[in-house]
């Protein structure tokens, strides 16, 4: 498995990551336990989860099972230098402190609450799940409008949260900071500011990316490759769809179409065309979509740590047949050609 470095931190991370979103909910524990260790067995030592996930059945009572849960994994195994753990600072969720987001006021607090749930006294990547600004993420590029912002505020906001992160980095508690959500101006503002008073530096942003969601091949690109910072993709298999298993109205028992039909806004009427190019790409060069969706995301021209789930081990056995693929020139001219003829499918 290739190993990248975390931005310029020089914390080594695969350029695979397991993420853990389900865990707890539709993977029981002693499944995702299962997967930790099948990861570490194929040369994944990155972990990814949340204070909370605002998808796939989330209730209140449920937030911060998924820390939990890789906490007692941690206290039955005790690999914690075996892994890399990313986990997030949730946002303006009602299911998390009534709404009230994070801010130089609570992210210490916060992040002691990501500490304790997970049962570690460190974090490896710690992250913002998204600008509390608001984002262009989650389908919103459609209408996105950042003119209500207040850009004295929005600095100030930043420049809070990098003075308390610096203190939790000096204390040991945390090793490097990310983003999630983030557009290009958001992820330069955070670094010039973080270099200007000494904090973290941001390491990654994690946004969506895969072959049907390719926002990030522009400017997020650029800032990516001149800024050392990872692009650090969730949802590189589009939710599943990048599987073929959502073709021809197929909805499988317990999948994630079972718990939201719309995929969050992903279930479009040109998605299933664009899927079917895609596969047929697959089938020409003799492999699997979802081996070939993975294997895409180390062909960019910018570091990547791609996050992959599964609900089950059985999933997860077969992802990882294709952790080493590499793809061809002529696979990525095909991928090329079916990009320009389906653009921005959803």
């Amino acid at each position: 498995m290739k190993q990248i470095e975390l931005g310029r931190t020089g914390l080594m991370v695969s350029d695979w990551c397991l993420g853990t979103m389900t865990f707890s909910t539709q993977t029981p524990a002693q499944d995702a336990h299962r997967q930790i260790d099948m990861c570490l067995d194929a040369g994944i030592n990155f972990l990814d989860t949340a204070e909370m996930y605002p998808v796939n059945p989330m209730r209140k009572e449920t937030v911060g099972n998924s820390e939990r849960c890789i906490a007692d994994w941690l206290a039955a195994s005790g690999r914690r230098d075996d892994v890399v753990i990313a986990t997030k600072a949730g946002g303006d969720s009602a299911l998390i402190r009534g709404g009230e987001g994070f801010s130089g006021d609570n992210i210490l607090d916060v992040l002691d609450g990501n500490l304790d749930r997970l049962g570690t006294d460190y974090i490896d990547l710690y992250q913002l799940h998204w600008p509390m600004r608001g984002s262009y993420c989650f389908r919103q590029n459609w209408t996105y409008d950042p003119s209500g912002q207040d850009r004295a505020a929005v600095i100030d906001h930043m420049g809070g949260v990098l003075e308390k992160l610096k203190k939790a980095q000096a204390a040991g508690k945390i090793r490097a900071f990310g983003l999630s959500n983030e557009t290009a101006w958001g992820t330069t503002k955070w670094i010039d500011i973080a270099e200007e008073i000494g904090a973290p530096r941001v390491a990654s942003v994690q946004n969506e990316y895969s072959l049907l969601h390719r926002l990030y091949d522009t400017d997020m690109a650029e800032m990516s490759y001149n800024e050392d910072v990872v692009c650090f993709s969730y949802s590189p298999l589009a939710t599943g769809l990048l599987t073929g298993k959502y073709q021809n109205g197929a909805v499988p028992e317990g999948s994630r179409m079972t718990h939201g039909p719309q995929l969050g806004g992903r279930v479009t009427a040109r998605v299933f065309d664009a899927v079917d190019a895609y596969q047929a790409v697959a089938d020409k060069h003799g492999m699997s979509l979802a081996h070939m969706a993975m294997a895409f995301q180390r062909s960019r021209p910018f570091k990547t740590s791609a996050i992959f789930g599964a609900t089950t081990s059985e999933q997860l056995a077969y992802l990882l047949d294709g952790k080493d693929l590499e793809l061809s020139d002529a696979v990525l001219e095909d991928i090329d050609i079916a990009h320009r003829a389906h653009p921005m499918p959803f």
